[in-house]
């Protein structure tokens, strides 16, 4: 049986206070579920940030997207994620992955070990394991961004949600591999499988083939790549089925930039 859709806003938490507030009320009033912030230091912190957005829009969801291991201690992160949990009245995710590339430079200036990609992924491991503990008999949900047989392998054994952490420039057979490899890995296990949407609509910004990096500008204007959302919105909401029979994904991230251009296509596929 199919998972039913649910749809999150990527924002980057700056500005103040009641600005970054009024944002969170604005993706609960579009119909998003849930609201996902990066994990970057050129950033507010994403749980204070979180906090802050969950007691503005009471009913939305809230999720880092995601934490990078090595910026913290297995310990603080399942700390920081059960108190989250807690506060929230359970309306809290614990995104958490290797770390993007960049995220090594932060590390650093955090004082806090890189580590190989092998102790990178045990210290998520270690994380998880220490936050289910804290719980108790109480259940964070886990989203876990993987893309390496490896990391498929780790978040089909120990996630919740698992976002296909495809680049934008990735091509949908790839991208299908990953999500067959997720599946045999799973053994039976019912994962939300999610993954983002980079682009929607007919007209691809510069700045988001910039943000994208090299080859982007012509593998986002092929009309098969997964990275961006074209056309009306009932011909988005076919491509989003499609996407749901091929790939089982159910759960789509947004940038904020696109949020009301998605927003039709929200309502249309949850009715809210």
């Amino acid at each position: 049986m199919s998972r039913p859709f649910r749809f999150g806003v990527v924002a980057a938490p700056q500005g103040p206070g009641e600005a970054w507030a009024a944002r969170a009320r604005r993706v609960a009033d579009l119909g998003y579920s849930t609201l996902l912030t990066p994990d970057n230091l050129h950033l507010h912190a994403p749980l204070p940030a979180l906090a802050t957005a969950a007691a503005a829009a009471p009913g939305l969801r809230v999720c880092p997207f995601v934490l990078a291991g090595p910026l913290r201690t297995a310990r603080a992160t399942a700390w920081e994620a059960h108190t989250m949990t807690a506060l929230t009245g359970g309306r809290f995710d614990l995104g958490i992955g290797t770390g993007r590339p960049a995220a090594r430079a932060e590390a650093e200036e955090l004082g806090m070990p890189w580590g190989t990609a092998a102790e990178r992924l045990a210290q998520v491991r270690a994380a998880i394991a220490a936050l289910r503990e804290l719980d108790g008999e109480v259940h964070t949900p886990v989203l876990m961004a993987a893309s390496g047989p490896r990391a498929l392998g780790l978040a089909a054994e120990v996630a919740d949600i698992v976002t296909l952490a495809a680049q934008p420039t990735t091509p949908r057979p790839e991208v299908k591999r990953m999500a067959g490899d997720l599946r045999a890995r799973a053994a039976g296990r019912d994962l939300e499988v999610g993954m983002n949407v980079f682009v929607v609509g007919d007209e691809i910004p510069d700045w988001a083939v910039r943000w994208a990096g090299p080859g982007a500008a012509e593998a986002l204007r092929d009309p098969d790549t997964l990275a961006v959302l074209r056309g009306t919105p009932d011909e988005m909401a076919a491509e989003l089925e499609r996407r749901r029979a091929e790939l089982g994904v159910s759960y789509l991230a947004v940038s904020e930039p696109f949020a009301e251009a998605l927003a039709p296509v929200v309502e249309r596929l949850t009715g809210s």
